[in-house]
């Protein structure tokens, strides 16, 4: 690893090295499938999915064959190739989700947001911003779905899934970023705990009143 490598840097090309593996790790698991099945039961038919961090389309291809419209948003070029190969009826951006430029669409333009296993990537002081401009792109009545850490550790493996790149992760605790997401202005309808090896990720259910 460089140490001069910004995290943002060494997390885009950890994705990049990995892209195929990660999805031979975790695919085959149906590690969303739940949580995308109970947000198609509360998403209005044919509503606006935004899938922020969306990888190589997992979420995404279940919502856009639930009949969602979905965009999609990665900074990992192979992740947003391979996207667009894999689900050609959704529309993917190459972009920063960190970036105060980008914008998705106008203010209210989202049924749902959905954020799975990405925020942990991102430097802690970029996550509350982000998460009041989540909450801006939702209608009223628009949901949430994110995982999150659930305790606070920031740390790298060097060869994340044996890709050949390190991999950086920054996670606050569980507390922390329930009161992040309310003070972002959504509601917390539920939380819970998603284990993995031996810790595990919070869950959030998130509503903008």
């Amino acid at each position: 690893m460089d140490s001069a490598e910004d995290p943002g840097a060494m997390v885009r090309r950890g994705y990049d090295a990995v892209s195929v593996r990660y999805d031979q790790a975790y695919e085959e698991a149906d590690k969303y499938g739940d949580w995308l099945r109970e947000l198609a039961r509360r998403v209005p038919s044919g509503g606006a999915v935004l899938d922020l961090g969306c990888g190589s389309g997992v979420p995404a291809r279940s919502l856009a064959a639930a009949g969602f419209r979905v965009t999609g948003a990665d900074f990992s070029e192979v992740q947003i190739r391979r996207a667009r190969e894999r689900v050609p009826g959704a529309e993917f951006v190459h972009a920063d989700i960190t970036d105060p430029a980008f914008a998705p669409g106008p203010p209210g333009t989202f049924d749902a947001v959905v954020c799975l296993f990405a925020l942990i990537h991102l430097p802690l002081a970029q996550q509350p911003p982000l998460l009041r401009r989540i909450a801006g792109w939702l209608r009223p009545g628009g949901w949430f779905l994110a995982t999150t850490g659930q305790r606070a550790w920031t740390g790298v493996e060097e060869d994340w899934l044996g890709g050949g790149a390190p991999m950086w992760w920054s996670h606050a605790d569980a507390a922390t970023n329930r009161r992040w997401i309310t003070e972002a202005g959504l509601t917390v309808v539920h939380e819970e705990f998603v284990p993995e090896g031996d810790s595990g990720h919070a869950l959030f259910w998130a509503r903008r009143d």
